[in-house]
């Protein structure tokens, strides 16, 4: 239980208070709605769906506050440097933005399914009191009018049409109605189009369709202004419910029974999210600016295995090690930006990124930079960043592992540089002892372009004789026979015959049962950060070892797993 409270109690606690709030919203708007004496006479044209409409757009307003922050880089990046103080486990929490997005987004998704189901019965029961089809209560209540149509309770006023066209007439032609219709189709392309394998797959579908949340938000202030759900208004002489509801023929003729007034509630969603929407037009606007700025081409490489590297630079630019930035090329989309995470060490005068190919807009750029003659500029690049991600914490451990799978390893590219230079400035601020570095790849070809940093590594450790300070193993985890047979030939020779380095690949994957156990032997008690760039199976496996093999007694070995998410 220590264990799991070391790596995930903070979590755990951020998300039991939302949850709580989201309950307790929830429950208080029902009790609201079901008991209260004003939609005594609302809740007889409408019975419990009016509170089971009411409750979910309580908790809506309080999750569509919510749904823009942990998309506003710029506010997590300064929240993250504010945080500094306050240690690893709150920073740690900035990192998981996405997920609680999307957490979110479910909670909205369901709450909208209830609200939209409990108001489609709503309107039919109104319908149905205003045609006379209930008793003679409901059909009172909805012929209630004055003459400036201000203080009804039944917002179906029509009568002149088909009884069974009413409901679609009344959806398509108020406010309520129509804004309804715009938010729930939105909201419909938004989920579907976020589902991983279209995001995956068709990345430009998923970009431009979650766009429409300018639509969902716009509809969204306005949906309220239609003020459908009514509440009994007080009169002078008060109008006695308990007596009155038995004899609406009596309304306006005796002092016990004036005849009701009604007015719909002040709309109160905008209240919720004006916020919100300022801080994310705040985040456009920074976007925007970084957009203008210009950016120039330092070199442009081609990599093996399809991985374009391009190091480029920017005024005023500054990096830490581990981060990430947007990119867009107008020549491909004016509208789509993409994440890298950076390579290149904030010691050096430019920074550069590395860019596999993996769908239609890394293709276009990849293509568009082949054909560009030699020493040219690239296309106009656009560049949004730095971001903060969980690497940047890595000098705040004595001891890390890092794990990266296929081009996952980039931001460790960009930790293992800064080292380096940490070591040729002999550096005293620097707080690492000892790095484990693990890399998993399927093809042969992917090593090439990293093995060089490596290689240095080893020759500037070996000279300053801290050759225990990086141990880093390297997994080949897809090869045929002929490669194996080429292997076999070549083990008895000092360098590894694929990267070039001291070390030898492994084939296959990592024990890491066996791996977690050496490094808790190595340093019975440090407190190691153990961070991975890889697939989401990955990081499950990794999350478990870390909760295993941490020690309950803070004087011994605790892993704390970080996981890159952009």
């Amino acid at each position: 239980m220590g264990n799991w409270i070391v790596n995930h109690g903070l979590t755990s606690f951020i998300l039991v208070v939302w949850m709580g709030i989201n309950i307790f919203l929830f429950v208080w708007f029902y009790l609201f709605y079901d008991l209260g004496d004003q939609f005594f006479y609302t809740r007889h044209l409408l019975g419990s769906a009016l509170a089971w409409a009411r409750a979910p757009a309580a908790v809506l307003n309080f999750n569509c506050m919510l749904i823009l922050l942990p998309v506003c880089r710029n506010l997590l990046s300064l929240l993250r440097g504010s945080f500094v103080c306050c240690g690893r486990s709150m920073r740690k929490q900035l990192d998981k933005n996405l997920s609680f997005h999307k957490l979110v987004a479910y909670m909205i998704a369901l709450m909208t399914a209830v609200h939209t189901v409990a108001h489609l019965l709503n309107v039919e029961w109104y319908n149905n009191s205003r045609q006379g089809v209930y008793d003679e209560l409901s059909t009172a209540l909805s012929k209630l009018d004055d003459a400036n149509g201000t203080t009804y309770l039944n917002p179906i006023r029509i009568t002149d049409l088909d009884p069974q066209q009413i409901p679609t007439y009344f959806a398509f032609t108020t406010i309520a109605g129509l804004t309804g219709v715009i938010i729930t189709l939105s909201l419909i392309l938004i989920i579907t189009s976020s589902m991983e394998v279209i995001r995956r797959s068709y990345f430009e579908v998923f970009w431009y369709t979650h766009h429409l949340f300018i639509i969902f938000f716009a509809g969204l202030v306005f949906h309220g202004a239609g003020r459908i759900v009514r509440s009994q208004q007080t009169t002078n002489p008060p109008h006695n419910t308990s007596y009155c509801k038995d004899h609406p023929d009596d309304w306006g003729h005796i002092p016990e029974c004036p005849i009701p007034q009604f007015a719909g509630g002040f709309p109160q969603t905008w209240m919720w999210v004006i916020a919100p929407m300022f801080l994310y037009v705040c985040e456009r606007l920074i976007r925007f600016v970084r957009y203008m700025q210009t950016v120039r081409y330092r070199r442009i490489v081609m990599r093996p295995s399809k991985v374009l590297e391009l190091q480029l630079v920017k005024s005023g630019f500054k990096m830490e090690v581990g981060q990430y930035v947007f990119l867009n090329c107008p020549a491909i989309s004016q509208l789509e930006w993409h994440p890298f995470t950076m390579t290149s060490a904030p010691e050096e005068d430019f920074f550069s990124v590395h860019i596999r190919s993996a769908g239609d807009w890394t293709d276009k750029l990849i293509d568009i930079m082949q054909k560009l003659p030699e020493g040219a500029q690239g296309p106009k690049m656009g560049v949004d960043g730095p971001f903060g991600t969980a690497s940047e914490d890595v000098f705040d451990y004595e001891v890390s592992m890092l794990v990266g799978a296929g081009i996952g390893v980039t931001p460790f590219a960009s930790i293992l540089k800064s080292i380096w230079y940490k070591f040729k400035e002999s550096n005293p601020k620097l707080r690492t002892r000892k790095i484990y570095f693990y890399w998993l790849c399927r093809e042969t070809h992917a090593f090439e372009w990293f093995a060089d940093l490596l290689q240095v590594l080893e020759k500037e450790m070996d000279e300053r004789g801290m050759g225990d300070f990086l141990t880093y193993k390297l997994y080949l985890t897809k090869w045929d026979q002929s490669h194996a047979d080429h292997i076999m030939v070549h083990s008895d020779q000092d360098i590894d015959v694929v990267t070039g380095l001291r070390q030898k690949t492994y084939y296959g994957r990592p024990a890491w049962d066996k791996e977690f156990e050496q490094v808790r032997k190595e340093n019975p008690t440090s407190v190691v950060g153990t961070f991975l760039c890889g697939p989401e199976a990955l990081a499950e496996v990794l999350e478990k070892k870390c909760v295993k093999y941490s020690d309950v007694d803070p004087r011994k070995t605790k892993f704390y797993f970080n996981k890159e998410n952009f």
